[in-house]
């Protein structure tokens, strides 16, 4: 028995993450793009719920470049895995946060003339330098500098003697399902960026797409990095995106027990609300997981869980500790059974994407809505 397969007899609910599958997806992605783009790796959220130490060690073996954060205590935490490599935060920074922000040696994201006054004025008073990358909004309408007005931040960042540029950036709105916005969002970026004298992009990471948006990138561009975070877990956020070719492999895998199992007469309604009636008897299961591990409530009377490498569904209202489904199709279901809610058992796979669907969510949210109360066990290229 592998020491995953022992610990998870102990557990209720436990997500498995491959981390050997992670570092063949980046090599996969890596291969598949021009040898001169820089790979910029997106571990927000506790790696998108992965967990971060293990998953950014992976990549970094693997080779990412610059890992990209959500905020200051995610850079820090990144940054206790040692120095090296470069780390861009993603959102504003708050006043005080100018401190932690040098303590992790990480860059910072730009977007007002109030930003750099105080950046200046922290990295004066500290002797110290702050890094920051340049974000122009081209149409998103969130962080960012309004693209008309780049050319008069990028003069006011490089003047400050106590700010270094390392980059410049922006992000696309809709690149998953608007290729007409996205391409007018990509010449907005260029023409700002031409707008900017002395800006050379052969000296910072100039970067604007990501996971979802990489099948619009032009081969001659400035363009030299890519933000990668859900495909590098194994989960293609857009069907058509070029890289659809690269075969990653799920990396995230979510799994419970079954907790009690009955039969009900025909005519009983199921869980809260009493939004389900059996039809005739049933054989129902009570699984270990419900909303307060990540299995949304959403998902009720919608999802499907794999039992015996079958097809269970989920009956009623998902709870906040459990989970009904009805087992009459497979014999033999017994208390202690594993419950796959995504990844596959036996012939038969429930997807992320399939599951988020049930949810009627998207995988991001999925992936960072499976709690702390839920157990990660990795696996690595020389097992559990």
């Amino acid at each position: 028995m592998s020491t995953v397969a022992a610990a998870s007899r102990i557990l209720r609910c436990w997500a498995e993450i491959d981390l050997a599958a992670l570092e063949r997806n980046l090599k996969l992605i890596r291969a598949s793009l021009p040898p001169h783009i820089r790979y910029v790796s997106v571990v927000k959220a506790d790696a998108y719920g992965h967990g971060l130490h293990s998953a950014a060690a992976h990549l970094m073996h693997a080779g990412a470049d610059l890992f990209a954060v959500a905020n200051v205590t995610e850079a820090a935490a990144l940054r206790e895995l040692g120095p090296g490599w470069p780390i861009l935060i993603l959102s504003p920074l708050l006043p005080g946060e100018e401190t932690s922000l040098m303590d992790s040696d990480a860059a910072a994201t730009i977007s007002t003339a109030e930003e750099v006054d105080r950046f200046e004025q922290a990295a004066k008073a500290a002797g110290r330098t702050i890094t920051v990358h340049l974000k122009i909004d081209t149409g998103m309408g969130r962080v960012g500098v309004w693209h008309e007005e780049a050319p008069a931040l990028y003069a006011k960042v490089t003047a400050a003697e106590h700010v270094r540029l390392a980059g410049v950036f922006t992000h696309f709105a809709s690149p998953d399902d608007d290729v007409e916005f996205t391409a007018e969002q990509r010449r907005r970026f260029l023409r700002a960026l031409q707008r900017c004298p002395g800006l050379d992009p052969s000296k910072l990471f100039v970067h604007a797409d990501n996971s979802a948006g990489i099948e619009t990138m032009p081969g001659s561009s400035p363009f030299n990095a890519v933000r990668i975070g859900l495909l590098q877990f194994g989960v293609l956020p857009h069907p058509n995106s070029m890289l659809g070719q690269v075969r990653t492999e799920p990396v995230f895998s979510f799994h419970t027990r079954v907790g009690l199992v009955k039969r009900l007469p025909g005519g009983t309604t199921v869980s809260y609300g009493r939004t389900h009636t059996l039809q005739r008897d049933a054989t129902i299961a009570v699984l270990c997981a419900g909303y307060a591990d990540g299995m949304p409530r959403a998902a009720s009377n919608r999802a499907h869980v794999l039992i015996h490498g079958r097809r269970c569904p989920v009956l009623g209202r998902i709870t906040m500790d459990q989970t009904i489904v009805d087992v009459s199709a497979v014999p033999g279901v017994a208390c202690g059974d594993e419950a796959v809610l995504v990844g596959r058992q036996d012939e038969e796979e429930i997807s992320l994407a399939e599951f988020s669907r049930a949810a009627d969510t998207i995988p991001w949210e999925t992936l960072t809505s499976v709690t702390k109360r839920v157990p990660r066990l990795y696996k690595t290229a020389l097992g559990f």
